[in-house]
């Protein structure tokens, strides 16, 4: 839709009035979106002029006041420059601005419908309104007051059912917890089960704390039993890392038979479950967690980093008892006294009054909306998570491609970023939720694509 090149009024007031839904949200959001899809298609380009507001009030059939706001979500989206009495013209893409557009980082995408400034303004006005500054200010127990694992407890209540408060505990991030789980239930030396592709920061943190990570085999379905069977045998361990929904990197979702019997398994050796869950209120049809089908053999994370910001540095776990609480606050205190108290009282906040929720659900709209973008640019199926795995043709090594990628302004994850020991793949993970917008994500899924399909080996072929 390009008014001063081609289309007649008609075409465009048509193609206007398609922007608005009544199931869609509010219509000013609809207009911003309208807008960033046509960028996306190509409908709209860099330089155009946007019909004038009065204009657009009239084909749409909504105040002017709709209209003003729509097109200040476009330029807060950076879509759109407004320049006066010129009008208002679509901006250059973002992507073309920047060195690098980074699609290695699991982070959530940015809610559209949110604005983030005005609830962070609103949920820290409702802190300081029911706390006292002075308590905010100073040290707390680690773990969480027993208000902030209340809160935990029913952020978790979806994927869990109801736990008891005095079995949860809030930390800051995922890592943190992982790390203090590996101190308070493992010794130096021990082996730590995982799936042969992991995430990286079990990898990181293992040997640093002196501890090992070993390969089970998968298939599938994820982790198999027999061969988890094996290997408690063979390395004596006792403490097996999961992420079996939406895993991290594989996006593969670990079916209920196969969790009961991984289950079943780890009873056997007396082992621990450590439930890395920060992708299950994203999937359509979770099977319940390994928690929820054996909660007194598992610890559960559920991360907020994740799903709602990584700013928020703020993850719940879930302990089968008050004893393993107790040993894992303990573990914790060693290298994290507390959490920022701040921190707590606001995410707090939010899920009291439910802007936890509200924030989440946007956040899973748009995750929703990128994968679809994500599977027409690349050809894939859409996924419900954050990320995908994308396996390479053959002509492409996992860490060629990434050096050719970051070399043309793209970062992607290896599969070597993951893998424990000698296991191979031949694939990358492609994150989609750092870009600020669609159409910078759409942008960037293109020239990845054709770095994927560039056989970059024929070039080198000898010809006689």
């Amino acid at each position: 839709m390009t008014p001063q090149r081609t289309s007649s009024p008609d075409t465009q007031m048509a193609a206007w009035q398609s922007a608005l839904s009544t199931e869609s949200g509010p219509r000013y959001l609809q207009i911003a979106e309208f807008i960033e899809r046509s960028i996306a298609t190509g409908s709209l380009r860099p330089g155009d002029r946007l019909p004038a507001q009065r204009q657009l009030a009239a084909w749409l059939g909504v105040d002017l006041t709709t209209i003003t706001r729509g097109l200040n979500e476009a330029r807060r989206r950076r879509l759109v420059d407004a320049r006066g009495a010129l009008g208002t013209f679509i901006a250059a893409p973002e992507a073309e601005l920047r060195q690098r557009v980074d699609l290695s980082m699991n982070i959530p995408p940015p809610p559209a419908g949110i604005d983030m400034e005005a609830l962070l303004r609103e949920g820290m006005a409702q802190v300081l309104m029911r706390s006292n500054v002075d308590l905010l200010m100073t040290y707390h127990v680690g773990g969480g007051s027993p208000a902030d694992c209340e809160a935990g407890a029913e952020w978790l209540n979806p994927m869990l059912g109801r736990v008891a408060h005095s079995r949860v505990a809030m930390c800051p991030g995922g890592q943190a917890a992982l790390a203090a789980m590996i101190l308070a239930f493992t010794e130096p030396g021990d082996a730590i089960l995982s799936e042969p592709l992991t995430y990286p920061g079990l990898l990181h943190a293992a040997p640093q704390l002196g501890r090992r990570v070993e390969a089970v085999a998968t298939d599938a379905d994820g982790m198999c039993p027999d061969a988890l069977d094996e290997a408690c045998l063979a390395h004596r361990a006792r403490f097996i890392y999961l992420n079996p929904t939406l895993n991290n990197p594989t996006t593969v979702t670990m079916p209920e038979a196969r969790r009961r019997a991984i289950i079943a398994v780890a009873a056997r050796h007396g082992a621990r479950i450590v439930e890395d869950d920060p992708y299950w209120l994203f999937a359509r049809h979770a099977p319940p967690p390994i928690a929820r089908l054996a909660p007194t053999a598992t610890c559960y994370i559920g991360t907020l980093s994740k799903c709602l910001s990584p700013g928020l540095r703020t993850a719940f776990v879930a302990l089968p008892d008050e004893a393993a609480r107790a040993r894992f606050i303990t573990a914790l205190r060693s290298f994290s006294l507390m959490t920022a108290p701040i921190a707590n009282a606001l995410i707090t906040q939010w899920i009291g009054d439910g802007n936890a929720v509200r924030l989440f659900e946007e956040v899973r709209t748009e995750a929703r909306e990128r994968q679809r973008i994500a599977a027409q640019t690349l050809g894939v199926s859409a996924g419900d998570g954050i990320h995908l795995w994308y396996e390479l043709p053959r002509y492409w090594a996992p860490g060629e491609l990434a050096a050719v990628a970051s070399a043309e302004g793209l970062a992607v994850a290896p599969s070597t970023a993951f893998k424990v020991g000698e296991h191979s793949a031949a694939a990358i993970r492609i994150s989609l939720g750092t870009t600020t917008n669609r159409g910078q994500l759409q942008a960037a899924l293109r020239k990845l694509s054709a770095l994927l399909a560039d056989d970059q080996s024929a070039r080198h072929e000898v010809l006689i």
